[in-house]
């Protein structure tokens, strides 16, 4: 049986979006650790001043530009456009069916937009075959909303997957990132149990593990709150901002909690019927005047109190 998402908090010392990632993995392992995400910081650090500029600024890591899909006649965008800054978070708003996590699987080449552009690192990938894909894959990584972990094998597993498929590094060294990177994201000591004996905030935080796994340039979050209880959606948003703020991820978050957007975006995009009706920060979003922006907001205060 699933177990609740409390049991995370009661493993590991109370941490605010400034605690250094480093503080919550064991002494025995700190250093392979330490030098993993140390590593990675450096990496995106370097990916983000590869980025090309754009007339004498820095250039957008991820960027839609007039981007158009549908399925038959279901129009799904229509020229939408909007960017993310290396080592910022966009989140992306909006009700349900709109297109949002149509957006990701578009960025990560699972759909081909019908027209328009869409870059990441500088690149246009429209035109990519799945080779060329592969390797945007191994810059950006997805966690899903329901995790999307392997059944058959365990947690540890799981997160030692992408250190396994790199084979740049020795078992020892495999398992000591695997046990860190877990006691990281809140689900110490669980490397021996199967996905299906987790909680579904528990799965969120290993899958947030693994992709930490690939030593990613951008990661793309699929909804990381939903069905989640407070505590652990304030966990999660958390460990987001503190993966940006430490490792230098660019970061896009899919999401309906607008605390959490609140918390984490740098910029907002909202989309409704097809199109990015608003494309800005959250404070010039939440001084907008559009109706439908007012509504949304409306009705977020109703459902969530502050």
């Amino acid at each position: 049986m699933a177990e609740p998402d409390d049991k995370i908090e009661e493993q590991q010392p109370e941490v605010t979006a400034d605690t250094p990632l480093i503080e919550s993995v064991s002494e025995d392992v700190s250093v392979e650790v330490g030098d993993f995400i140390q590593q990675a910081a450096e990496q995106n650090e370097a990916a983000a001043e590869a980025v090309p500029d754009v007339k004498n600024k820095p250039g957008p890591y991820i960027s839609f530009e007039h981007v158009y899909k549908s399925f038959g006649e279901f129009v799904v965008l229509e020229d939408v456009s909007f960017y993310v800054l290396p080592g910022e978070t966009l989140c992306i708003l909006g009700r349900s069916g709109v297109g949002k996590s149509v957006s990701l699987q578009m960025l990560l080449g699972f759909l081909k937009p019908d027209k328009g552009m869409i870059k990441v690192a500088g690149e246009n990938i429209c035109g990519f075959g799945e080779r060329e894909l592969q390797e945007i894959r191994r810059k950006v990584t997805m966690v899903f909303q329901n995790g999307a972990l392997f059944d058959s094998i365990t947690v540890g597993e799981n997160v030692a997957f992408p250190m396994r498929e790199r084979g740049e590094m020795a078992e020892d060294q495999i398992l000591q990132v695997v046990k860190g990177l877990l006691e990281m994201v809140g689900v110490a000591g669980m490397e021996s149990l199967l996905p299906s004996d987790l909680s579904t905030g528990m799965k969120r935080s290993v899958a947030i593990a693994r992709a930490l796994a690939s030593q990613p340039e951008a990661v793309l979050y699929d909804e990381p709150t939903t069905m989640v209880d407070p505590l652990m959606a304030h966990l999660l948003g958390d460990l987001i901002e503190r993966l940006k703020q430490q490792l230098h991820l660019t970061s896009i978050v899919v999401t309906h909690d607008m605390r959490l957007a609140k918390k984490l975006a740098d910029r907002v995009v909202f989309l409704s019927a097809g199109k990015a009706i608003f494309f800005g920060t959250m404070e010039e979003m939440e001084r907008s005047r559009d109706p439908i922006l007012q509504e949304f907001l409306a009705l977020d205060e109703l459902v969530t109190p502050v």
